[in-house]
């Protein structure tokens, strides 16, 4: 499968489908997709595992359910119609509280000087 035929949308859906076990198994972390050239590369979950109350650990708590999880794609395919840049990383924060899912999305474009600088170079040779 080469990913530069993939469109964007349906890369996003191959890390929910790869993060699936992992999300069913935490209630609150991050999902972060590194985006270079519109291709996905690395991707993953960072994990927020404590949660206190009045500074005691809280009990065993369950993780996103398929229903939450689905929920997080749809926001991650919106969040793609709103993106104007190649390269940049998005996170998408969640938490449950009360087997409700809180969630947000932050988009991050990233530049590179040393490609602009090199776009605005003369070729070797010319003047």
């Amino acid at each position: 499968m080469i990913l530069e035929q993939l469109p964007l949308a349906r890369q996003l859906e191959m890390v929910f489908r790869e993060l699936r076990e992992e999300l069913a198994s935490i209630a609150s972390g991050t999902i972060f997709v590194q985006i270079r050239n519109n291709i996905i590369g690395k991707f993953g979950i960072k994990h927020d595992p404590v949660a206190t109350a009045n500074g005691s650990w809280s009990g065993p708590q369950s993780g996103l359910s398929e229903q939450h999880q689905q929920v997080l794609h749809r926001l991650g395919i919106l969040s793609l119609q709103r993106k104007r840049w190649t390269h940049g990383e998005i996170r998408f924060q969640f938490a449950l509280k009360n087997n409700a899912l809180l969630a947000n999305v932050l988009m991050e474009s990233n530049y590179n000087m040393a490609n602009l600088l090199s776009a605005n170079k003369p070729a070797a040779g010319r003047r």
